[in-house]
């Protein structure tokens, strides 16, 4: 990957995010301890806590990083691991995939509660509550089937809510920009004695960077939690609405869409080692081809899901833990071009942890999943750890993930893209090594990873090339099975801790897979991103040079520098300044500094150069 000189010195000034990958403490095995302690425990009973599996996991937390960004999607781009592809800004539609894979083969949570969309990959990130709601977010590397069934072959990302602190609290901003954009978010929050209730809304708006680019994005989430025998009771209602111009989205045309969701979940802890959980979603898509033309081509989606777990965790012996569940989950779509569906799935799984076993550590999973449609799929996965040296720790880990194609993926047709009624699940094993190193009291910290994901009957929509470009462009592209896609990759991650107040870090993934075969145009499979570099510093401003008001601003700047397959790299410098005391905090943005123009989904082209500055109110009388 070449990067120009001109951006040598951008580079150099910046290391990746604050966005943490966790390793158990390796001063000595009788010492191991799990992060977990240090994080805070959510109302979620998990078949294994990613933040103490011996799996390369990554920790994003929001509440740390205050006005850095305005949506899930652009905190999700502190992780090099993940493929994020948008079509429009500040999160409104977006594709994200992980180490290689396509957009459908990663699956996103809300509180450990699967929230994929069943029509189409392409609006999984449709995401029903505000980043203000988000406390935490967990990124497993590689297959979660084990853990969560359907989509997880990439990996999976778990959104995490908690009760809110002791006191009220009051948060609202207001800012403005670039491209008209407008945007307005609140979290006010109440907890005293056993209740707790937090209410967060969002609303962004633009005119838009070109023609058709508008967008409005709304979400509002009400949660509240109940702490009574016999345990706590959280219950979460989220609304979304996102009407945008789709302009180019899904070729030459001047389309328009617009999505809602609602999503209801009610978790309910029977004691401290069992926990009962229920989620709903609805999700409804408008798509018009001609934005001005809506008589000409029109589909209108309407999908539901549910989910129900029963899942238990016994302490078998001080370092031994048995995880174990029941679930049941089912989609629908109702749709003027798809037609009605619908599918059930039912799954049991299991999990022995068995921590500090002298220097070694280790996780064995299984899980069965019958669906619906007749068979079964049974996903095994094992996890170790060994703890070399007292700075030094080697894992690894193999597991199966499988994916069940989407509504679109098997009965879509339009003039660009036709489905599959007769497409296979997917399946894959995955297999990583890794090393985590951390010297006692060092200010540098290194973990590694090595993986290979091998897949079988991954979907793809390709076609097949013609003689001239017109022809081969007018071509539709059809869904089909493809096989042998084998990716090879590795992911790095080096942390150096300035002072007290300032980290710099650097991250860089790459992944390579075997070219298509000859002749094959492909659609997904085989556009992922080759290589992905985050260079970034946070912390406070440094006081020697800005005096006193320097340690009252945070600071946060970050470089990707990303190629993506079959094209040139290119570099996104983002800036985030905020105040960080006081009731009245301002705050200023600057995107893409760089300018750069470039495309993450090819001839979808992305804003250029955009700045949005802004003020934020903070009140609390919050007794932690």
């Amino acid at each position: 990957m070449k990067i120009p000189p001109h951006l040598c010195l951008p580079l150099l000034a910046c290391g990746l995010s604050v966005a943490q990958q966790p390793s158990s403490p390796v001063s000595s095995p009788d010492k191991l301890t799990s992060i977990a302690q240090s994080i805070s425990v959510t109302t979620t009973l998990e078949p294994l806590p990613l933040a103490e599996s011996d799996r390369a996991v990554n920790l994003i937390s929001p509440r740390d990083q205050p006005l850095v960004s305005n949506s899930v999607v652009d905190l999700l781009r502190q992780d090099p691991s993940l493929n994020l592809q948008a079509r429009a800004a500040n999160g409104v539609q977006a594709d994200l995939s992980l180490r290689g894979t396509t957009f459908e083969q990663s699956l996103i949570l809300l509180n450990g509660l699967r929230i994929n969309d069943p029509e189409t990959g392409h609006l999984n990130l449709d995401i029903p509550v505000p980043l203000d709601a988000v406390t935490r977010i967990d990124i497993l590397h590689g297959s979660g089937s084990t853990f969560y069934g359907s989509d997880a072959i990439g990996g999976a990302v778990n959104l995490l809510t908690q009760p809110p602190a002791p006191g009220l609290t009051l948060i609202g901003s207001a800012g403005g920009g670039s491209y008209s954009s407008i945007e307005q978010h609140l979290r006010a929050s109440y907890t005293q004695g056993p209740i707790a209730t937090q209410l967060t809304g969002s609303r962004d708006t633009s005119d838009g960077f070109i023609p058709d680019r508008n967008y409005s994005s709304n979400a509002l989430a009400s949660e509240t939690w109940l702490t009574l025998k016999p345990g706590t009771t959280d219950i979460l209602l989220a609304v979304s609405d996102r009407p945008y111009g789709a302009n180019l989205f899904y070729g030459p045309y001047p389309s328009w869409e617009r999505t809602k969701g609602w999503f209801a979940s009610i978790q309910q802890q029977l004691g401290q080692r069992t926990a009962a959980s229920y989620g709903y979603r609805r999700h409804s898509d408008l798509f018009v081809l001609f934005a001005d033309q809506p008589q000409i081509y029109e589909n209108n989606h309407i999908a539901t899901s549910y989910e129900a777990a029963l899942r238990r965790a016994d302490t078998l012996t001080p370092n031994t833990t048995l995880s174990y569940g029941l679930e049941a989950d089912g989609d629908s779509i109702h749709s003027n071009s798809l037609g009605q569906h619908a599918r059930n799935q039912g799954a049991g799984y299991a999990n022995l942890d068995l921590r500090a076993l002298g220097r070694f550590s280790l996780s064995l999973g299984a899980r069965d999943e019958v669906l619906s449609s007749n068979g079964n799929v049974f996903s095994p996965s094992i996890a170790a750890a060994y703890t070399l040296t007292h700075t030094t720790r080697l894992r690894a880990s193999a597991g199966h993930g499988f994916r069940l194609p989407t509504y679109v993926d098997l009965y879509y047709s339009d003039p660009t893209t036709i489905g599959n009624p007769n497409l296979k699940p997917e399946s894959s094993w995955s297999f990583e090594a890794g090393l985590d190193w951390n010297p006692t009291n060092s200010r540098l910290t290194l973990t590694a990873t090595g993986f290979r994901l091998q897949q079988k009957d991954t979907i793809d929509y390709s076609k097949l090339a013609l003689a001239t470009p017109a022809l081969t462009f007018a071509q539709p592209y059809q869904a089909v099975n493809i096989q042998n896609l084998n990716i090879t990759g590795a992911e790095t991650t080096l942390r150096l801790r300035l002072t007290t107040t300032q980290n710099l870090q650097f991250s860089y993934t790459a992944a390579h897979a075997a070219a298509p075969p000859p002749n094959l145009i492909s659609e997904y499979a085989y556009n992922y991103a080759a290589q992905n570099a985050i260079f970034a510093w946070n912390g406070t401003l440094p006081g020697a040079i800005f005096g006193r008001a320097g340690h009252q601003i945070n600071a946060h700047t970050q470089v990707n520098v990303v190629q993506r397959t079959q094209q040139t790299a290119y570099p996104l410098w983002d800036v985030a300044l905020s105040r960080n005391t006081g009731r009245i905090r301002p705050y200023l943005r600057l995107l893409n500094l760089s300018n750069t123009g470039y495309q993450e989904i090819p001839q979808v082209p992305l804003q250029g150069r955009t700045i949005i500055a802004g003020t934020e109110f903070n009140w609390t009388t919050s007794r932690h």
